[in-house]
């Protein structure tokens, strides 16, 4: 598979290399060579047939170029490459030529050559997954009490921890590790029925047949083709579209707090990274954007596996072919967004001065609610409330800091003041506080964390 320039801008080359047009069509001729053998084994082909097939299963003696063009034409990618895998068995035993993909159909040559570059692709994802997931958990524990604004609807909430927000960023890619696992252990199966999915050429033996290509290829025998039965290929595609999803929420927490004007967070710099030629003050979060940009394309694609999979009777007109297109891309820009985070948190620059800053810039108006709840304990619910409203706004309109005026208030007014301890009041501002039941949560959460991805 080639790619634009711009599709490589947002991936990596180990992810490309795995579609690749030669690696693809490798795949597809260790299913011809896996097929040839378990026939002979089944006494259905000579031996010889299916050592000399096996010897001519080897994509660089073949003209790559040539069977992609010839593919258009024929319809499917595995015509042409069939027919020049028996053109070079033929040149060595016409005899041994008959035997080639023998009882096999193209969509079977098609569809467990992407099952095995498929697995492969899983293996690069998981790598980069599992060290994203730990360095974030990693991140978490360093950084379990540290105060930082929680955020909603795109502005500021209240204190959270930053351990706690980053755990929250690790949790929804550990659940993603284990039901991509569990999604490819059903979907990463072998592809053998024969031109309407019986085995109908290969007889009483075809189950025999079928078992022993899945066991040379690491395969799971399914229990019939399932050439236009799409649930479990489709399903394990869209939990890797999932991911995506997850990794574009890092991203997008990730610049949002990298913004100058938030400045809490910040990818790492140097040399040619995240520059700006004509304003050097910049310093663009550009792992970020290649994570967005990648997982950004990812919800189309998935929505085509969904919109082809009402394929007609025992074989798709369109509706496969249109499947098999989008399929490396899913893969592709996942692995990209992957990639990018995990370069942006292997450097990340932390600073929780800036957060105490930002919650220090606010006015103690982050704390109404836990102050709220601990004057309604003296006066009720409704009182405190009022009250809490009309010292917010005093705050607010002599830029005060609320624990000031709450304080004076409680001091000011001898029913509270005979009610509410000032020391309990005054602790309620301090951010450690404030943060204490997420920094539970979050170290709970971390150690359960890592503890399933071992």
């Amino acid at each position: 598979m080639s790619v634009s320039i711009f599709d490589s801008f947002l991936t990596t080359n180990d992810i490309i290399d795995v579609f690749d047009d030669a690696a693809v069509l490798q795949a597809m001729l260790r299913f011809e060579q896996a097929l040839a053998g378990a026939q002979a084994a089944e006494g259905i082909i000579p031996r010889r047939a299916a050592e000399t097939i096996g010897r001519h299963c080897d994509i660089a003696a073949y003209d790559v170029d040539a069977i992609i063009v010839a593919s258009r034409r024929a319809g499917s990618m595995a015509i042409p490459l069939v027919k020049a895998l028996t053109q070079a068995v033929a040149a060595d035993d016409k005899a041994a030529a008959t035997h080639v993909h023998w009882g096999s159909t193209s969509q079977d040559v098609i569809d467990t050559g992407m099952v095995l570059a498929t697995r492969q692709a899983l293996q690069c994802i998981d790598t980069a997954l599992l060290r994203l997931a730990r360095r974030l958990l990693e991140l978490a524990r360093q950084y379990p009490d540290t105060p930082v604004l929680a955020r909603t609807l795109m502005q500021p909430a209240q204190v959270t921890s930053l351990g706690f927000k980053l755990a929250g960023w690790a949790a929804p890619l550990v659940r993603a590790r284990r039901r991509i696992h569990a999604a490819a252990e059903q979907a990463l199966q072998v592809q053998l029925g024969g031109a309407v999915g019986t085995l109908a050429v290969m007889g009483d033996k075809g189950p025999a047949v079928l078992r022993r290509v899945a066991d040379e290829l690491g395969l799971k025998t399914p229990p019939a083709a399932w050439h236009t039965q799409r649930d479990e290929w489709v399903r394990l595609g869209l939990e890797v579209a999932v991911l995506a999803g997850s990794l574009g929420k890092i991203a997008t927490d990730l610049s949002l707090m990298s913004q100058g004007e938030i400045a809490e967070l910040a990818e790492p710099s140097g040399a040619g990274r995240g520059g700006s030629s004509a304003m050097p003050h910049k310093r663009n979060p550009v792992s970020c954007m290649t994570a967005l940009a990648a997982a950004g394309r990812v919800p189309q694609k998935a929505a085509a596996l969904l919109a082809n999979m009402g394929q007609q009777h025992e074989r798709g007109l369109g509706n496969w072919q249109a499947e098999l297109a989008e399929w490396p891309g899913l893969f592709i820009s996942t692995h990209g967004a992957l990639a990018a985070l995990c370069e942006a948190m292997d450097g990340l620059a932390v600073d929780p001065a800036r957060m105490q800053a930002n919650i220090d810039a606010l006015q103690g108006l982050v704390y109404a609610e836990a102050v709220s709840i601990h004057l309604a304990s003296a006066i009720g619910k409704p009182e405190a409330h009022k009250l809490m409203e009309s010292l917010t706004r005093k705050a607010l309109d002599q830029g005060a800091q609320l624990s000031e005026v709450v304080c004076q208030a409680v001091q000011d007014d001898p029913q509270l003041a005979g009610k509410v301890e000032l020391p309990a009041l005054r602790a309620l501002f301090d951010p450690r506080v404030a943060n204490a039941s997420a920094t539970r949560l979050a170290r709970g959460q971390i150690d359960a964390l890592l503890a399933e991805l071992g």
